[in-house]
């Protein structure tokens, strides 16, 4: 059974539509809503412009990754779609530039195991042997050494 909605007094209600008026002014003056005002409404990466409903899918990319970072210029701003957006961040994490920290030289080992832990040890056995390849006979060099026919020397 479901609980009976009940109405807030007029008091509640006002202070509750207040809040809200002064959220919207707060994200008019951030730095998105100064972005949007300041840059053509297209993705900087692949192009795309954005309009009405699908203008959210348009985010501010800061480009130093700082959002500390919010020159009243733009300068540190750029327009880019979601999926532009997820893939500069995800260059970023690649660089292992997230920490600050450059990028192991050593994968992490998995808790469950590598299959080609042992490959080259394998490999190095398999090698042994194998017999060296046979030398070209003086006819085989000759003829891979000769052009074809048609091509210019």
């Amino acid at each position: 059974m479901r609980p009976k909605k009940t109405r807030l007094d007029p008091k509640k209600q006002e202070q509750i539509l207040a809040e809200l008026r002064r959220d919207a002014e707060i994200r008019q003056r951030g730095y998105r809503e100064r972005a949007l005002a300041l840059f053509p409404h297209v993705c900087a990466s692949c192009g795309r412009e954005f309009s009405g409903k699908r203008l959210r899918e348009l985010t501010v990319h800061h480009k130093d990754h700082n959002h500390q970072n919010n020159p009243t210029d733009g300068s540190n701003w750029e327009l880019l779609c979601v999926y532009c957006h997820d893939h500069e961040h995800e260059k970023y994490l690649m660089k292992g530039l997230v920490d600050g920290s450059a990028p192991s030289s050593k994968p992490e080992t998995s808790a469950i195991g590598n299959p080609f832990d042992q490959l080259d040890s394998l490999l190095k056995g398999k090698s042994d042997d194998v017999a060296p390849p046979e030398k070209e006979s003086a006819k085989e060099q000759d003829y891979r050494d000769k052009p074809e026919s048609g091509d210019a020397e």
